[in-house]
């Protein structure tokens, strides 16, 4: 199986509570191991990346956090500057039009335009070039919103052009559609648990993506899985001390319950599943994400799923 490293755009979504913002964090450290400038976006929420990195937060400008690894926090009011700064090009301009009173009054009528700046920005970002050249950014992760917003927030070019008459705003559209669905640039990873909803959620979530938004799922999550420790014949063993055998038994049946979360997310997905198993530590930060990124590796460099 082709590694995460064959793309630019990694998108991590799925059920909220799965832990896709861990993956993502492993992720974007992965890509940074791997000598790639990393950009790693959240979109308008309370910025967790940085925290489970224990590095200062970015905010909503893009900051260097260290070698090789930028964050954002990409948030309505300053993508709104930024892409009508981009649009009109001169800030006077922005500010006669944008900062019109009556202007922004109408621009909330206008369908999804605040996801479509905040994706807009995720995607000028991927987008962007040194003097030299080069991709100022070699990978950009972006930490998804969960399933159901995950949908509309990335379905927002396609339904931005059945709906809007042709002008600027659908030519942007366009760009940004066509970079999501280019299987060469864009690969989305679904995360969940070993459990029904969110491996339900996942599933239904691949299917959304395939189906109305067009981008490929290139390999699923199996977060915080138990591992197979004991055997049949191990807990008849500890018959003799039903406490330990009680004990035992419930880790042998939450273990069995991630071989058959992974097994129907192989057999529906079709793609690569890879485990990461549930850590047990006093505090989770960047040893903890580090040790995520470690079960993660063959899926940024490459191999079969775990």
């Amino acid at each position: 199986m082709p590694g995460l490293l064959d793309k630019r755009l990694w998108i991590v979504s799925g059920k909220g509570g799965v832990g896709k913002t861990t993956v993502a964090a492993a992720l974007a450290l992965a890509s940074v191991r791997a000598g790639r400038r990393t950009l790693v976006c959240e979109v308008n929420t309370q910025e967790r990346v940085s925290r489970f990195l224990e590095l200062p937060e970015a905010g909503p400008e893009v900051k260097k956090l260290e070698e090789n690894l930028w964050a954002v926090d990409v948030r309505p009011q300053e993508s709104m500057r930024e892409y009508g700064l981009m649009v009109l090009r001169f800030e006077t301009l922005y500010k006669t039009v944008f900062e019109n009173r009556l202007v922004r009054y109408f621009l909330r009528f206008i369908p999804s335009l605040q996801e479509l700046v905040l994706l807009g920005k995720i995607l000028f970002h991927l987008q962007e070039k040194l003097p030299d050249g080069r991709w100022k950014y070699d990978t950009v992760v972006l930490d998804a919103p969960a399933t159901g917003h995950a949908i509309s927030f990335l379905n927002v070019p396609q339904v931005l052009l059945q709906t809007v008459p042709p002008g600027p705003m659908t030519r942007e559209a366009l760009k940004m559609r066509d970079l999501l669905v280019d299987p060469s640039v864009t690969a989305a990873v679904l995360v969940a648990l070993p459990e029904e909803m969110p491996v339900n959620e996942a599933l239904e979530l691949h299917s959304a993506l395939r189906d109305r938004v067009h981008i490929r799922t290139h390999a699923a999550v199996l977060n915080q899985a138990f591992p197979q420790r004991f055997t049949e014949a191990d807990l008849e063993a500890l018959s003799g001390c039903p406490e330990l055998q009680a004990v035992a038994k419930a880790h042998h049946d939450r273990a069995s319950q991630a071989v058959l979360a992974g097994t129907k997310l192989e057999r529906n997905l079709h793609a690569p599943v890879y485990t990461v198993p549930r850590l047990f530590v006093p505090r989770f930060g960047r040893d903890a994400v580090e040790t995520v990124m470690g079960h993660l590796q063959t899926l940024v460099t490459g191999g079969a799923g775990a």
